[in-house]
């Protein structure tokens, strides 16, 4: 597959920020996320109306002063976005093959990243836009519309807002519910400058070694985990969740994989982000834009995961999950809660990323943000991804077109994805 960039611009919002707004100081949420951009594609089949085109910049000028950041540059050392509309970069380009050629299990993951505007690791510089797309235009005719955001400003859940406020503005669509973005924290009453142990940011370093892997489960797949583990549950309970279920079973299997590679367990620490936005007290906007995610979190000794499976592991993340849920009512009641909740146990778990003596096992479920839902004009998507983010042992799950399955982008080191790739339960999936 070759890219070849046809124009680069900058698109500035069609109304000037106001100079009260000029100034977006980012949360202590924001403030903790390593130097990345959150990248999603949609991918759109072949469409011979030039007016769709031209739609998408115009709509892009028209949401932007409601989405102000986005057209600024974040200042790493006053910990602010300058937002002086310096303008969101806009690139179009053409692929030298079919989009049917690229879809699904027909492409590596990697390849994905050649579709984006910019590298995943090109933010926090004050010459990096906050915002970049890319349409992409295929010999089929076929568009994929690739936008990256910096992880500075935003998450994935806000991402799916901008999306979908974007398509809402192309389809000049007023009929339904309207989409107010919130760029107005109230997670800033806890100091950015006193985050102790937690670093404020990362430098621009991945591991480029690191490989992606895409895991279906469809809706057989799911139907299959859950009769595995029907008979924990009561007649009454509601039964596990498609994520619950997949994250159960990956952890399983890179456990497992795990134990090969060594040969003895070791402990592992799992853990599954939590979208705050409805669940704190005064509950937050589901349009509020910025990092808002705690986590569940389970650490298990090398002892205890010598005999955690499937059955044993979906009752004990799935508990870790709703305690994570409901201490999400405490966020916003005081500084000592939030700062435990947000904070503490994840700076542990950052550290003992780097001992060496414990596994870590990162799950962010994207299944809920409404990316099969963007019409730009293209009709809807025939697919949506992630890209390779070159970080290990993080699980990325998005939801399947039909809405009953779920895709679980897998990264892991080189050397731990060719034990993945052999795991007999992995290749049933797979093959």
């Amino acid at each position: 597959m070759k890219v070849t960039i046809v124009s680069r611009k900058y698109i500035k919002p069609g109304i000037p920020t106001p100079e009260n707004l000029r100034t977006y100081k980012i949360s202590c949420t924001d403030a903790v996320i390593p130097t990345m951009n959150v990248a999603g594609l949609l991918y759109y089949p072949s469409s011979d109306n030039i007016e769709n085109v031209k739609n998408l910049e115009k709509s892009l000028a028209q949401i932007l002063p409601q989405f102000y950041p986005f057209a600024g540059r974040y200042i790493k050392e006053k910990l602010f976005v300058d937002c002086s509309d310096q303008g969101a970069e806009y690139v179009e380009a053409k692929v030298d093959c079919d989009l049917v050629d690229i879809i699904g299990s027909r492409v590596q993951p990697v390849e994905l990243n050649d579709l984006l505007p910019v590298d995943v690791d090109a933010a926090d510089e004050a010459t990096d836009p906050i915002l970049s797309i890319q349409i992409n235009k295929f010999k089929c005719g076929g568009v994929t519309i690739a936008t990256a955001i910096s992880h500075r400003v935003i998450d994935a859940f806000s991402l799916g807002t901008f999306l979908s406020a974007w398509a809402k503005a192309c389809q000049g669509d007023n009929s339904t519910e309207p989409i107010i973005p919130k760029f107005d924290s109230p997670l800033k009453f806890l100091p950015v400058e006193n985050l102790g142990k937690i670093n404020r940011g990362t430098i621009k370093t991945r591991d480029p070694t690191t490989m992606t892997k895409r895991v279906l489960f469809d809706k057989k797949a799911i139907a299959n985990l859950r009769a595995r583990v029907k008979h924990l549950y009561e007649k009454n309970d509601r039964p596990p969740s498609r994520v619950l279920l997949v994250s159960s079973f990956l952890s399983e299997a890179i456990m497992r994989c795990d134990r090969i590679k060594l040969g003895k367990s070791r402990a592992c620490l799992f853990s599954q982000e939590i979208n705050i936005r409805e669940r704190t007290v005064p509950p937050l906007s589901k349009y509020s834009c910025g990092n808002f995610a705690s986590r569940g979190l389970v650490e298990c000794s090398a002892e205890e995961t010598k005999n955690l499976d499937f059955e044993h592991l979906v009752p004990l993340l799935g508990n870790a999950i709703e305690k994570a849920t409901l201490d999400c009512s405490k966020i916003l009641s005081n500084y000592e809660d939030a700062r435990k909740i947000l904070f503490d146990a994840i700076a542990g778990a950052i550290l003992k990323l780097h001992d060496g003596n414990s596994n870590s096992i990162w799950f962010t479920d994207w299944s809920k943000f409404g990316f099969y839902n963007n019409d730009f004009g293209y009709g809807k998507p025939i697919w949506t991804s992630c890209v390779n983010p070159r970080i290990s042992n993080v699980v990325i799950m998005m939801n399947t077109k039909e809405d009953d399955g779920i895709e679980a982008w897998v990264n892991l080191s080189e050397k731990d994805m060719s034990y993945f790739k052999q795991d007999d339960e992995i290749k049933r999936l797979t093959t």
